[in-house]
């Protein structure tokens, strides 16, 4: 199939599973899915330092598991992911409980790699594999009128030893603007390297919004609500003057204890300098204009 998206990121700048795969593992590997890879016609940025399996693994927030970066990938093989459906409701056509299988089969896989700035000043280069949330919306069928679109996480506390702590009031929200959610950049994530999603970073489907910080990007999604209301979000509910609704990657704007003017790149090493920001994590050319006539301080 024709490539969707151009991509300045190619496999260079993301190391899979070093130890035990190569690329060409990889590529059959994702032929053997059906995946289209995303390696298209551009400059790799190869002044990236490579992250690896173990770093994307192992290296995450899940607060469902706990809120260390390794409790996630200690505690994930808890939860049960087989088998999964999604509840799609709210203003859409056609409302219903989807099987995750049933997803996949009206879905074209492809390979994403996009950068990874979480609010925390850290970031990553991952190689996603999924497909466009606006495929599965217009699968769905988005009624005139719905303005947002309404995530929600598991709640399965038999399975998440870290929702026995009232880190934010569970289920895990998130939302985006319909306009974001059909932008051809929003994926929902299926896997990682051309393998299924580790249960740590979000199996088996999580949203990936690449401009955002990274806790916009949802995992483990079961309810998706198609809304003309803004819907609330879980970390703009826990603190509202610290985490706003949009969350876009805004180097010129401060989280309130401390700067998002540069970032430390996981596997830089401990003395690594730290790199600058960039504005929308690199994808301004592609989403500044949604976000035209609006105070990007105001609305962070």
């Amino acid at each position: 199939m024709a490539y969707r998206w151009k991509n300045d990121l190619t496999l260079a700048d993301a190391t899979p599973e070093a130890a035990f795969l190569n690329r060409r593992q990889i590529m059959a590997g994702m032929a053997g899915l059906g995946l289209a890879s995303m390696a298209s016609p551009g400059v790799a940025s190869t002044e990236l330092e490579p992250n690896t399996w173990d770093e994307v693994t192992n290296y995450c927030n899940f607060y469902e598991f706990g809120t260390g970066k390794g409790d996630p990938a200690a505690n994930a093989h808890l939860m049960t992911t087989e088998p999964w459906s999604v509840t799609i409701d709210g203003m859409v056509d056609k409302p219903g409980e989807y099987d995750f299988q049933q997803i996949l089969s009206n879905m074209t896989l492809e390979e994403r790699i996009y950068r990874f700035r979480c609010v925390e000043a850290w970031s990553m280069v991952i190689p996603w594999n999924g497909f466009e949330l606006a495929d599965l919306l217009n699968m769905a069928g988005v009624q005139e009128g719905a303005k947002y679109v309404a995530f929600e996480t598991l709640l399965r506390p038999s399975e998440m030893p870290g929702t026995a702590y009232r880190v934010i009031d569970w289920p895990y929200r998130e939302g985006l603007r319909l306009d974001e959610a059909m932008h051809p950049l929003t994926i929902m994530a299926t896997g990682i390297f051309g393998k299924p999603m580790p249960n740590q970073n979000g199996a088996p489907l999580r949203l990936v919004v690449p401009w955002k910080y990274g806790f916009k990007s949802i995992k483990s999604i079961v309810r998706i609500t198609l809304t003309d209301q803004e819907p609330p979000t879980s970390w703009n509910m826990a603190n509202a003057r610290e985490y706003g609704f949009y969350s876009n990657v805004n180097p010129n704007v401060d989280h309130p204890r401390w700067s998002q003017a540069s970032e430390r790149r996981i596997g830089g090493g401990l003395f690594a300098s730290r790199e600058p920001t960039l504005m929308f994590n690199g994808y301004e050319a592609e989403v500044a204009s949604l976000y035209e006539g609006m105070d990007l301080a105001k609305f962070f």
